[in-house]
């Protein structure tokens, strides 16, 4: 498989647009690989280098495999909209519990850079390394955004997690390609 380098920034648009929608977030440690959907994220710059900021909940099986290794891929599809299959299974079941990748079949491709890989079937891949993380504070958050993603009293985290907070991960895109063939 012959990987076609890019520019992230020539494809910042289509990130950007696809994000909403869902894109996979893909984490590694050891041999354990986990994919989840996000849909919230951000292409852009700090402290001079070229980064993506993805947002997890700590409730997530991602959050625990990126605080013992900060890397991460980012996976794109190509058409601005993942499968309906990979959007429901990364979307809706848990890395504890299930292995996604196995489930949906999805092909994993080394990464060059990091040590997780890239998804063949969600070709549009950046590769980061963790530069910055932060775990965000209720208290910090406008009153819509407290009332609408983590009301009070939601404790069961198989059912929503919405009283947990987001780690937000700056990762420093250290590659970026698009998976050919």
């Amino acid at each position: 498989m012959l990987p076609l380098d890019i520019e992230p920034f020539e494809y910042a648009d289509r990130i950007a647009q696809a994000n909403p929608r869902g894109i996979l977030f893909t984490t590694k440690v050891g041999v354990e690989v986990d994919t989840m959907v996000i849909g919230w994220g951000q292409i852009g710059t700090l402290w001079g280098r070229p980064v993506f900021t993805a947002f997890i909940r700590t409730s997530r099986e991602s959050y625990r495999l990126m605080e013992l290794h900060p890397e991460f891929t980012i996976n794109v599809p190509m058409d601005g909209r993942l499968s309906k299959d990979v959007f429901s299974v990364a979307g809706s079941t848990s890395g504890r519990d299930h292995n996604k990748i196995v489930e949906l079949g999805l092909t994993l491709v080394n990464g060059r850079v990091v040590d997780v890989p890239a998804i063949k079937e969600v070709p549009l891949t950046l590769e980061c390394r963790v530069l910055y993380r932060h775990e965000m504070v209720k208290e910090n958050f406008p009153e819509w955004a407290l009332q609408r993603f983590y009301p009070e009293n939601v404790t069961d985290i198989d059912v929503g997690a919405s009283c947990y907070t987001h780690v937000m991960y700056v990762g420093e895109i250290v590659d970026s390609y698009i998976l050919k063939g």
